[in-house]
């Protein structure tokens, strides 16, 4: 089950809980664990590395058929140093349990790919300080939309895949020049793909510099010559509402307007705030208090725009000195193994 989104003041965490005994992280203990790891392990090491954090209940939806089965083997993951987790505090009831990589975990992914584990790039007091970060809150809350779809996409009976699924970082390396998304997705169904990228508003920041990040997709669209909706989540309907005149004014500004198509939704426009596909996303343009669309429908939106093409990198994503970059991985879980 999705829940809701947490405020940033609820997710301020306490010291991170007295750990249980865990194994040694030495050579052979990572040995040991090349027969031992499942793909559907490894498959979550390169999640956590990419998207940083995710919380049980995130996991639960993607990877595991009960809450059970989730909690025993990531107590195995945890117990063996591939992951770390934290609590974070709450003042009324508690929080799940947060899951980082942990350094078994970065030498698993590191090996599997042929690379030198000191040229991942990885950190283990950076990781485990995102207990402590203020991007916290926001961190998990845009992942939620993300894995929201790929729950989604697991049910039985379900059409379409999320193909893609970027984390700001790598949007960051790719095209933080000019702007940096929270997210970039894009989901399959019926022989057509759609893509967005995400603008997911914690109400940390003025509408005023919200909206001048359209000028800088515009740019992103002239460079590169596609243009990509750019959806917009907001924590309420009323600040939803006066992002959209924002909005509105940033785009009669710019010289094509038309290379940046906006929808906006609000965490209050459905029961669940953070189920993407549900009819939620409306198009700045549109005045009327109806309109809404499914994640799907967006081509209806803006029927002038062409079909999203295949996906490329547009460059090689620039590393950091000693850092290998590592391909993104499959949103979509490898099957689970039998009885795990």
């Amino acid at each position: 089950m999705i829940s809701n989104p947490t405020p940033q003041r609820e997710l301020r965490s306490h010291r991170p809980q007295r750990p249980a005994p865990r194994v040694l992280n030495t050579a052979e203990h990572h040995a040991w664990l090349a027969g031992h790891l499942t793909a559907r392990d490894r498959w979550l090491c390169r999640m956590l590395f990419e998207h940083h954090v995710l919380t049980s209940t995130q996991i639960i939806d993607i990877a595991f058929p009960s809450r059970r089965a989730a909690n025993l083997r990531l107590r195995n993951l945890y117990q063996w140093g591939v992951v770390h987790r934290f609590q974070p505090h709450r003042d009324r009831g508690s929080h799940p349990m947060h899951y980082v990589l942990d350094t078994a975990g970065a030498v698993a992914l590191a090996r599997e790919d042929g690379i030198d584990p000191r040229e991942l790039g990885y950190n283990r007091e950076r990781e485990i300080g995102r207990a402590f970060s203020l991007q916290l809150a926001h961190t998990v809350g845009c992942n939620g939309l993300f894995t929201a779809l790929i729950h989604r996409a697991l049910q039985p009976g379900t059409t379409g895949a999320l193909t893609t699924w970027w984390s700001a970082a790598r949007c960051g390396r790719h095209w933080g020049d000019i702007v940096t998304p929270d997210g970039y997705g894009r989901w399959r169904e019926a022989d057509r793909d759609i893509e967005w990228f995400i603008e997911f508003d914690f109400g940390t920041e003025t509408l005023t510099r919200l909206a001048r990040k359209l000028a800088r997709y515009e740019r992103l669209a002239e460079n590169t010559g596609i243009t990509t909706p750019v959806l917009v989540w907001l924590p309420t309907a009323a600040r939803e509402a006066n992002a959209r005149r924002a909005f509105a004014d940033a785009l009669r500004a710019l010289n094509r307007p038309d290379r940046v198509p906006v929808a906006t939704t609000s965490g209050e426009t459905t029961d669940d705030p953070l189920d993407m596909a549900a009819p939620r996303w409306r198009r700045v343009e549109d005045t009327r208090t109806t309109g809404r669309v499914r994640l799907t429908e967006l081509p209806v939106l803006w029927p002038e725009l062409p079909a999203s093409p295949p996906l490329s990198e547009p460059r090689p994503a620039p590393a950091a000195a000693g850092r290998v970059e590592v391909a993104p991985p499959s949103p979509m879980p490898p099957p689970a193994p039998a009885g795990r």
